[in-house]
């Protein structure tokens, strides 16, 4: 997505946001693009409350002097803005590829609603070509990652596991687990893949997103599209 039309999905983003609006606030590169664009409106006197979805938007939106609080504080949110690696017809996604997916699961769920900005490419016919991420607890991670691969065969869906690695050393999420990412092909049912994967234990979360996201924003390089649930 070039950066241009990370500024322009960010830019129709932003005519969602409201007065006194408890806002969910994603990850990734172009939602950096919207809270820049949020930085300002603050500045000029919008009132809003942000939590965030991880550690690196929290920095981000510090510097920005966009105003935080948790969940906690504020019970649910009027809307979240979050990015994707996929989007289907369906508006399911598969998210985490920053590694960010517990969190940002947490905050879409609460979130009344969830509007995905992305550009094109995102949008598939069928979820799967980029890889799932699983969030898992770092005790007995390999048995884990066993357990996910034989209850994903016993469905019939056959591929590879990879524990997620950064610079040479494992991969180690804002909350201290694993992520392993999992290449099983095109996903014909989202929502068992997302139920098996979860009734694991050892896994916290995955990054199949099903019946979460309201409205996707997709951005060209003059103009969005805006595809709704």
């Amino acid at each position: 997505m070039s950066q241009k039309m990370k500024i322009v999905a960010a830019k129709e983003a932003i005519k969602y946001v409201k007065n006194n609006m408890k806002l969910g606030l994603g990850t990734g590169s172009t939602v950096d693009e919207f809270l820049k664009l949020l930085s300002v409106e603050v500045k000029n006197g919008l009132n809003i409350l942000g939590v965030v979805t991880s550690e690196k938007t929290k920095v981000l939106s510090e510097s920005l002097r966009i105003p935080l609080t948790t969940l906690s504080d504020v019970k649910d949110l009027d809307l979240t803005i979050d990015g994707a690696d996929e989007v289907d017809p369906d508006l399911s996604l598969i998210k985490g590829g920053g590694g960010a997916l517990l969190r940002e699961k947490i905050i879409a769920y609460n979130s009344k609603e969830l509007i995905i900005i992305a550009d094109k490419t995102k949008l598939v016919s069928k979820l799967g070509d980029f890889m799932i991420p699983v969030e898992v607890s770092p005790y007995e991670h390999e048995a884990t990652s066993s357990r996910i691969m034989q209850k994903l065969d016993e469905i019939g869906y056959n591929g590879s596991i990879k524990l997620r690695q950064y610079e040479g050393d494992i991969f180690v999420t804002d909350g201290g687990n694993f992520i392993y990412d999992i290449s099983i092909g095109l996903v014909g049912e989202p929502y068992i893949i997302e139920q098996l994967l979860n009734s694991i234990p050892g896994v916290f979360e995955n990054g199949l997103f099903i019946n979460l996201t309201t409205k996707v924003i997709i951005g060209n390089e003059n103009a969005v599209d805006v595809i709704e649930r």
